[in-house]
């Protein structure tokens, strides 16, 4: 039996797949490419590098592109970027940008309330600020960054390869201009995260370094410091990936905590590690990271389905966060009895890094937002974003002053 024809561009992923999934666990687009739908095989497919492999793009991606031990060294050396202890000491200052934030938003705000779209005016630009200061950028680049930000979601709803090209390139570009006056600087550049990862160690893991390293006279691991294009391709991923991300994690947030007071009441005045239990099952109901992509490395029977070497896959998570067969009623609320099936953030070895730093930036803007003022539903209707983003592109909320 062959899997459904789905062709989800165009779609808001979140209703789309809710249709889908009950004729499967597997689609398959017009293109051929394999869509995961449901958790079960959503999880098998992330938790098997071996099987399903990463490395999709054509491009150098550190190091979520990488499989075996490439990925294993790569992320020895970035993880450590979001340890607790390293969050812990960037929070405060990560407090002070949202309550800033939050100040500009509601200075003037009278006892009616103000509308504000919680994916641009919030999301988008607290992304930014709190970003830069983690990296050490100047806060010049917010301007730059934003706009790159709209363009980049306008290339991507294109699906046209030349211009989500000249986006990227664009990119690094703005990448290229902060790492040179640091080269340019040497041991005086400033002591940030941007510099401790220009001179960051890596084990060399990779068979291209094994034989450089034989042939240089060295023999077994040895440790290297990055190279240029996997510092760009690690800055692009924490800061490219990310911008749009929260951007869009706040307007799903806000939205649902302004159909929940209750909910909202429990951010403000609990405590941190129920906060992020409320994020993360606010984002899972509603889930804006819609899908990672994979290859099969070898033939493999997944849901009864043949797949073949070379086949690509898209695990949904946004459908797969939503499986009736996991999670009951996939709107029903509750974070403590769906946290261990929970796949917002990924499972397995390619679980998502950052997802330490974007739990923290999200419940802190939220704890500042809510300690000044009340959110709830706007008069203007929201609009739902499309493949192949999710979560809302436009999320309009009242933002009244409390009492």
């Amino acid at each position: 039996m062959s899997a459904p024809l789905f062709d989800p561009t165009g779609l808001d992923p979140r209703s789309a797949t809710d249709e889908q999934r009950a004729e499967g666990p597997l689609a398959r687009t017009p293109e051929g490419t394999w869509i995961v739908l449901r958790h079960e095989e959503a999880a098998r497919v992330a938790t098997d590098p071996e099987t399903f492999s990463s490395a999709v793009s054509r491009f150098l991606q550190v190091p979520n592109g990488l499989d075996g031990a490439e990925h294993t060294a790569m992320r020895a050396a970035t993880d450590p970027y979001f340890a607790p202890a390293e969050m812990a000491k960037l929070e405060p200052a990560v407090r002070e940008i949202a309550r800033d934030l939050v100040e500009e938003l509601t200075a003037d705000v009278g006892a009616e309330g103000t509308e504000v779209d919680a994916v641009s005016a919030i999301g988008a630009v607290f992304a930014v600020r709190a970003q830069t200061s983690w990296l050490g950028w100047s806060s010049e680049l917010e301007g730059e960054l934003l706009q790159w930000m709209v363009d980049n979601h306008v290339a991507t709803r294109s699906g046209d390869l030349a211009r989500t090209r000249e986006v990227a390139e664009r990119f690094d570009a703005i990448i290229g201009s902060v790492l040179a006056p640091r080269r340019a600087a040497g041991g005086d550049a400033p002591d940030d995260v941007t510099t401790r990862l220009m001179r960051q160690k890596v084990s060399v893991t990779s068979l291209a370094d094994q034989v450089a390293g034989t042939r240089s006279g060295e023999r077994g691991t040895a440790e290297r410091e990055l190279r240029e294009e996997e510092i760009v391709s690690i800055l692009r991923n924490w800061t490219g990936g990310d911008l749009g991300s929260i951007a869009l994690c706040t307007g799903v947030l806000l939205t649902g905590l302004a159909q929940m007071p209750a909910v909202a009441e429990r951010v403000r005045a609990g405590s941190y590690t129920e906060a992020c239990a409320i994020v993360d099952e606010l984002l899972r109901i509603d889930d804006p990271f819609v899908s990672n992509r994979r290859v099969a490395t070898c033939p493999v029977t997944l849901a009864g389905q043949e797949i073949s070497p070379g086949d690509r896959l898209a695990i949904h998570w946004t459908s797969a966060n939503r499986d009736q067969r996991t999670f009951g009623d996939p709107d029903r609320f509750d974070p403590e009895g769906n946290a261990s099936q929970n796949l917002v953030w990924g499972t397995g070895k390619h679980v998502c890094p950052g997802r330490p730093l974007a739990t923290m930036e999200l419940v802190v803007l939220l704890q500042e937002l809510l300690a000044v003022a009340d959110v709830a539903p706007a008069g203007t209707a929201g609009r739902r974003a499309v493949a192949p983003t999710g979560g809302w592109s436009h999320a309009p909320v009242l933002l009244t002053p409390r009492a």
